[in-house]
């Protein structure tokens, strides 16, 4: 293919854009992961990472993986085989954590989903009450489905089970949610939080995270089933002095200690979900000014950090999004599972603006009508009028 002037736009929902003084951190000359320096680089992003889970009771550990990896370590440390998980059909990533959990040898009660909807914190509750033997071990929901653009409601969740007097743990996925959408690890009571380095932390993938409650802790004293690279205990030990029990992703580690600078420090993470919350609700605006409909339904689970779009019977997206990329240089996200073909995902999050967005949603419009997708040509514009409407705002106020 021919050259493309200017800059690609990466719009998928992860990995994300990185900025460039990420990557001039991770640029660092390695270091030596034993030595004094790096002990200090091993406490410093330890501390950020819960400031970002809002813990202050709660052990985290990084493992140099995908969320993948930290799924994997929340299953391995905490059940044994033959053990009970209920788990919510919310789109594909939550298909493929009951798959794993399946493959781990424990018995997963999969609640059925439409995909359009996050987690049913009534059906939760109705279930546990039914749990009468309380053979269910724990409750694992994904916070932001990324398939979809749809948020399950946790605080909800954790209500529903505490009504159920139920001891199940609580397992959230936070890959594509953590410091894009507000998260409260210790508020909302959950046991183990999962999440990875390429999304809403601004970095490329290869890290990923457990935030682990004193009660998931305990848990893993006992539970069975066999983990080594993925055990909690040599990361938590290790982790007190700065350290790994075996090699970190050293220049990653680099990269998060900016990135938490830039997310804890510089801009705040109350100003983080602000903006990507204002990004969300001016792509959803220009999404149904074209006339197309918001996968999502329920108003009270819109995502901030993406927007799943539902084509027209009788068009494709993937040949919308194959004929942006060619004309345009802009990657979409694909529709995934059941969802192929039929939506295109805007990913909106990271280190993004709204002159970034304004581009996105060009390209967007310009590609669907070159697609022949029938659209009013208004999406942009609404867009626009929003985010300008929202940038008048503080002034209006101090006036």
């Amino acid at each position: 293919m021919p050259r493309q002037a200017g800059r690609h736009f990466l719009q998928i929902p992860g990995p994300t854009n990185v900025p460039d003084r990420v990557l001039r951190a991770i640029d660092f000359p390695t270091m030596d992961h034993r030595g004094p320096q790096f002990a200090e680089l091993g406490k410093s992003v330890l501390a950020g990472m819960k400031r970002v889970f809002k813990t202050s009771h709660a052990e985290v550990v990084i493992y140099p993986a995908s969320g993948t990896g930290a799924w994997e370590a929340a299953l391995a440390n905490t059940l044994s085989p033959g053990e009970r998980v209920l788990m919510a059909e919310t789109g594909h990533f939550a298909t493929l954590w009951r798959k794993m959990a399946g493959r781990l040898g424990l018995e997963v009660e999969f609640l059925p989903g439409d995909w359009r909807h996050g987690a049913d914190p009534e059906a939760i509750e109705k279930r546990l009450r039914a749990d009468a033997d309380k053979r269910v071990r724990a409750v694992c929901v994904v916070h932001n489905e990324t398939s979809t653009g749809v948020v399950s409601r946790i605080p909800e969740i954790r209500k529903a089970i505490d009504a159920a007097g139920h001891p199940a743990l609580y397992m959230v996925d936070t890959i594509s949610s953590l410091a894009s959408i507000d998260y409260r690890h210790d508020e909302w009571n959950v046991d183990v939080t999962v999440a990875g380095s390429q999304k809403g932390l601004m970095l490329p993938p290869g890290l990923s995270f457990n935030c682990i409650s004193p009660k998931a802790l305990e848990a893993s004293k006992s539970a069975r089933l066999p983990r080594s690279y993925w055990a909690w205990d040599e990361m938590i030990a290790s982790g007190r002095n700065g350290y790994f029990p075996y090699t970190p992703a050293t220049n990653l580690l680099y990269g998060l200690r900016e990135a938490l600078t830039m997310l804890l420090d510089e801009e705040g993470l109350e100003a983080v979900f602000a903006r990507h919350q204002r990004h969300a609700e001016a792509t959803r605006r220009a999404v149904r000014a074209w006339g197309l409909e918001v996968l999502a339904l329920d108003p009270r689970e819109y995502s901030a950090s993406l927007t799943a779009v539902l084509l027209p019977a009788g068009h494709d997206a993937d040949r919308v999004r194959t004929l942006i990329l060619e004309a345009f240089d802009m990657s979409l996200g694909t529709g995934l599972g059941k969802l192929g073909g039929k939506v295109f995902r805007i990913g909106h999050l990271g280190d993004f603006n709204d002159l970034a967005l304004a581009g996105t949603l060009a390209g967007v419009e310009m590609g669907l009508a070159l697609a022949g997708v029938p659209v009013k040509k208004e999406g942009l514009l609404a867009a626009t009028a929003y985010l300008a409407e929202c940038r008048a705002r503080p002034a209006r106020a101090a006036a």
